[in-house]
C-alpha cells in the first residue's frame, strides 16, 4: 500500500521511537480489513519497536486499528483505513505512543495530564477532509498523555449506518462519552476550555498581564504570519493574537500558485508558516479573538479580547482575513452542520449517493459541483445571476456530467428541514417569479467571502463591502493601525499577495514606530533600528 518513498520516510520517522508500540488489529472478513492488515504489516516491518498484535475487544468496530503504548498502556484507535489526510494522524499516533515529544505547550500537556475522570471520544471524519486531522491529532495527543482518555477516529464513509443513526452530517463531528461534543474545527486549547471550565479564565488572566507590545498582529493567516516574521526580525516586541493559525488556508485543498512551491496543500503550508513564526521571538496567543479596537490617551492601541482581557501595543496590524459568505435565508443557521455545509471536500463523502445542491456559479461553486458529482447521486447548481461566472473550462466540464443540473436566475429563499436535517430548499425563479422547491439531503454554499471586520465598524474606515481601506504602506485611517491580506481593499485575494501585503504593512508599521517619540521599554530597540 505504501510506495518505496513513503516507506523510506516513515522508517526514518520511526527511528525517533523510544519505547515499544503495539498495533492492535480489530479485523473481520471484509476487504477493508485485509487492506488495513496490509497497512499494519507494512508499518510494523519498518521498526523493531513496532509489533502487530490481535485485539480481544469483542465490541470493537471492525475494521479498526489500535495504537497502544507498551510503556503507559494508552491506546487510540482508527476505525477504517487511515490513509489520505489521516495517514499523518496515524504516524503521529505511533510516534507519540512511543515516547516521541509532542510539539505543544508544556502547560497544555500538564492540563491534559491533570484532567479527572474517564473520557471516551469518537471522532467522525472523511478521508478527504483537511480539517479533520487537526481534531483527530489533538484528541490523540490527549489520549497519549492521559491513560483515562481514549479517542477513536471513525471513517464516516465506511460506517454509514452509524452516521445515519447519529445524524452526522458534517465532519469532523466529535462525541464524548456518547454525547455530541463538537462539530467542525476545534483546537486542543479549545477542547480543554470545554472540558476544564477554568481554562478560559486562566488564559484571559495571562493575556491581561502582558506588557505592552511594539507591534501586535491580529490574525494568524498568511498575511499575519508574514507580518509577524518581518516585525520580529526588526527586534521589536511582537505578538500575534489569533483564534487559530491558518485562516482560509486550512480549508484549501490544493495550492499550485505559491511561488517556489510547485504544489502543496493548505494545512501543510499552515504548518510551515506557524513553524517559521515560532522560530522567532514572537508571543503567539492562539485561541482568542479580538472584539474591539480603541486608542488610549497615551496614543497606544488597545485590542479588546472576547472574554474581557485587553492587550496594548504601540502599533497594531490587522490581518483577520475573511470567512465563507452565508445565504442569510430562513433555515440556514438551524440546519448548519445538519445538511448545510461550506466545505465540499470535507463533508461531501457523507452524502454518498444522495442528492445535493451547490449555491453559487462562480469557480468555487462549479469546482464543488464537479467534485461532488463523483460522490453524490445528483448535484443541482443554483446561480443567482442569469449566467454562470465560472471559467469556461469548468462550465464545460460541469455541463458534461450527467448527474449535474444547472439552474440560473435562481434566488434561494429557504432551507427546508424536518427538524433533524435538511430535506430540501426553496428558490424563486427570478425571470418568472415562480417559487419552486427541490428535495435533497445537502446544501453546499459557495458564494464567496466576507471580511472579518465587524468589531472594527465605526473605528477604522471600511469600504462598502466591509473591507479595511488601506494605503500603499498598509496604513488605515487610524494612526498606528495597519492592515493586510484578504480583510483589506487589496483587489486580488491570493495567498502570495497576502504574504506580500503582510510584509509591506509590517514595514509600514515599523516605519511609523521609529518616528514616534521615544517611549519606555522599547527606546533602545527603536533607536538601534533607526540607526
Amino acid at each position: 500500500m505504501l510506495d518505496a518513498k513513503m516507506k523510506t520516510q516513515l522508517e526514518a520517522y520511526l527511528q525517533n521511537l523510544k519505547t515499544p508500540v503495539e498495533l492492535v488489529a480489530y479485523l473481520d472478513g471484509q476487504d477493508k480489513s485485509r487492506e488495513l492488515e496490509t497497512l499494519m504489516n507494512e508499518v510494523s516491518a519498518l521498526s523493531p519497536l513496532v509489533s502487530l498484535v490481535q485485539g480481544n475487544d469483542q465490541d470493537a468496530r471492525r475494521p479498526a486499528m489500535g495504537v497502544r503504548s507498551v510503556a503507559s498502556g494508552t491506546e487510540m484507535r482508527f476505525a477504517g483505513v487511515p490513509l489520505g489526510h489521516e495517514f499523518t494522524s496515524l504516524v503521529l499516533a505511533v510516534l507519540h505512543s512511543g515516547g516521541h515529544p509532542m510539539k505543544i505547550d508544556k502547560e497544555l500537556i500538564e492540563q491534559v495530564r491533570n484532567l479527572d475522570g474517564e473520557y471516551r471520544f469518537e471522532t467522525y471524519i472523511s478521508l478527504s477532509c483537511q480539517t479533520c486531522p487537526e481534531v483527530v491529532q489533538a484528541l490523540n495527543m490527549m489520549a497519549a498523555i492521559n491513560p483515562q482518555i481514549r479517542n477513536e477516529m471513525i471513517d464516516g464513509a465506511m460506517f454509514q449506518d452509524e452516521v445515519e443513526t447519529r445524524k452526522v452530517l458534517a465532519v469532523p463531528t466529535v462525541f464524548m462519552n456518547g454525547q455530541q461534543f463538537s462539530q467542525g474545527r476545534i483546537s486542543l486549547a479549545d477542547i480543554l476550555k470545554k472540558m476544564d471550565k477554568n481554562a478560559g479564565a486562566r488564559s484571559l488572566k495571562k493575556l491581561a498581564e502582558k506588557d505592552i507590545f511594539d507591534m501586535l498582529v491580529v490574525g494568524g493567516g498568511p498575511a499575519g504570519a508574514s507580518a509577524a516574521i518581518y516585525a520580529a526580525r526588526k527586534g521589536i516586541r511582537t505578538g500575534v493574537l489569533a483564534d487559530k493559525f491558518g485562516g482560509q488556508l486550512l480549508d484549501t485543498v490544493s495550492i499550485e500558485n505559491f511561488i517556489s512551491v510547485n504544489e502543496t496543500e493548505g494545512p501543510k503550508l499552515v504548518a510551515n508558516l506557524e513553524a517559521h513564526v515560532g522560530a522567532y521571538d514572537v508571543d503567539i496567543m492562539a485561541g482568542h479573538q479580538a472584539s474591539g479596537l480603541s486608542v488610549a490617551e497615551d496614543g497606544s492601541i488597545e485590542i479588546s479580547v472576547e472574554g474581557g482581557a485587553v492587550l496594548r501595543s504601540r502599533s497594531v496590524l490587522l490581518a483577520t482575513g475573511a470567512r465563507w459568505r452565508e445565504m442569510n435565508v430562513p433555515g440556514e443557521q438551524e440546519y448548519r452542520g445538519k445538511g448545510v455545509a461550506y466545505c465540499p471536500h470535507c463533508d461531501g463523502p457523507l452524502f454518498k449517493g444522495k442528492s445535493v445542491a451547490v449555491i453559487g456559479g462562480g469557480n468555487s461553486g462549479i469546482e464543488a459541483a464537479i467534485d461532488l458529482a463523483g460522490i453524490t447521486g445528483h448535484v443541482t447548481v443554483l446561480e443567482f445571476d442569469s449566467k454562470l461566472r465560472a471559467d469556461a473550462v469548468l462550465q464545460r466540464k460541469a455541463r458534461s456530467l450527467k448527474n449535474v443540473d444547472i439552474i440560473t436566475s435562481a434566488q434561494t429563499t429557504e432551507v427546508l428541514g424536518d427538524g433533524d436535517r435538511v430535506i430540501g430548499l426553496a428558490y424563486t425563479d427570478r425571470q418568472s417569479g415562480e417559487t419552486k422547491t427541490i428535495s435533497l439531503a445537502g446544501i453546499f454554499v459557495q458564494i464567496g467571502l466576507v471580511p472579518n471586520t465587524e468589531f472594527l465598524k465605526g473605528v477604522v474606515d471600511l469600504s462598502p463591502r466591509g473591507e479595511i481601506e488601506i494605503g500603499a504602506r498598509g496604513e488605515t485611517s487610524v494612526p498606528g493601525v495597519f492592515a493586510a491580506g484578504d480583510v483589506t481593499t487589496t483587489p486580488f485575494k491570493q495567498i502570495v499577495i497576502a504574504v506580500g501585503s503582510g510584509a509591506t504593512a509590517a514595514l509600514g508599521a515599523f516605519d511609523y514606530l521609529i518616528r514616534l517619540p521615544v517611549m519606555e521599554n522599547s527606546a533602545e530597540q527603536v533607536a538601534s533600528q533607526a540607526a
